[in-house]
């Protein structure tokens, strides 16, 4: 069992901050100024994730890395069992809230389903990227639904959000992670909103990443570590070639949370897909 700590530098470093636009509450945190960088996070996870993003890329971007809804201060949906695209209608009322237009956006796992979702009815966003991405279960039927859904639920219901980051969070790394990884991975999953947290699970659920993928046709990057156990190379290849006009990337040595597990080497490749479509 993993200890997990009780605060992170992240705290201080990118505090926390809100927004209020109609009945609806957003809490984010962001880095720099420039084009803005949208940068959306995994079922297991929450804003402060995106550290080394919001250190290692904001000397050219503005990064602003959401809290989903149910997560951080960010308002729930009111659906119990919510589709993507009422995640992406959220993100839209928050970039408004914000006066921003995303340069590029980033999902991250359950965070791509929404950033897929954003995208198909955003023909004007200038680039996507989704790192090891959840396709989701909506394609299927019930009964497998189900199957996906509810063990989720049942282990949040049972361990709570601490428990859970002392028994799962391991999974969302490779063997070789460091401590700083680790902790980081750990301190964010301790923090979940059980509540938020079971939206998501069906947001999951009910979801169908690949078939939001044709409707948009601007630059796309996939990426996926290699050593990622959660979404494999092998679910995570035919998201890529579900859009019209994508490219894939292994990103080599890290597990299912690449951009936690090695900043440095998650940045590179971003900012080498931007600078390869800019040039």
């Amino acid at each position: 069992m993993d200890s997990v700590p009780t605060e992170h530098p992240v705290e201080s470093r990118f505090p926390l901050q809100t927004i209020e636009a109609g009945d609806r509450r957003f809490s984010y945190r962001e880095s720099g100024s420039g084009p803005a960088m949208v940068v959306l996070h995994g079922i297991g996870s929450g804003s402060g994730s995106w550290y080394g993003q919001l250190e290692g890329l904001s000397s050219d971007y503005r990064v602003i890395a959401w809290d989903a809804p149910g997560y951080g201060e960010t308002t729930p949906v009111d659906n119990p069992s919510p589709i993507a695209a009422e995640y992406a209608a959220v993100l839209e009322d928050m970039l408004a809230a914000l006066n921003v237009e995303p340069a590029v956006l980033i999902g991250h796992s359950f965070g791509a389903l929404t950033a897929g979702s954003y995208a198909s009815t955003h023909s004007e966003l200038p680039m996507l990227v989704i790192a090891d991405p959840a396709n989701g279960y909506g394609a299927m039927d019930e009964e497998t639904r189900a199957s996906k859904r509810d063990p989720r639920i049942a282990a949040m219901r049972e361990l709570g959000p601490r428990g859970l980051a002392e028994k799962r969070s391991s999974a969302l790394l490779s063997a070789h992670a460091s401590e700083d990884a680790r902790n980081l991975v750990r301190w964010n999953m301790s923090q979940l909103n059980p509540a938020g947290y079971v939206q998501a699970a069906h947001v999951l659920a009910n979801s169908h990443l690949i078939g939001d993928a044709p409707a948009y046709a601007g630059p796309v990057l996939v990426l996926c570590g290699s050593e990622d156990t959660v979404t494999p190379e092998a679910v995570c290849r035919p998201v890529a070639d579900a859009y019209p006009n994508a490219s894939y990337q292994t990103l080599p040595g890290v597990g299912h949370a690449s951009y936690v597990e090695n900043g440095p080497q998650f940045n590179t490749a971003v900012l080498d897909f931007i600078a390869g479509h800019h040039g």
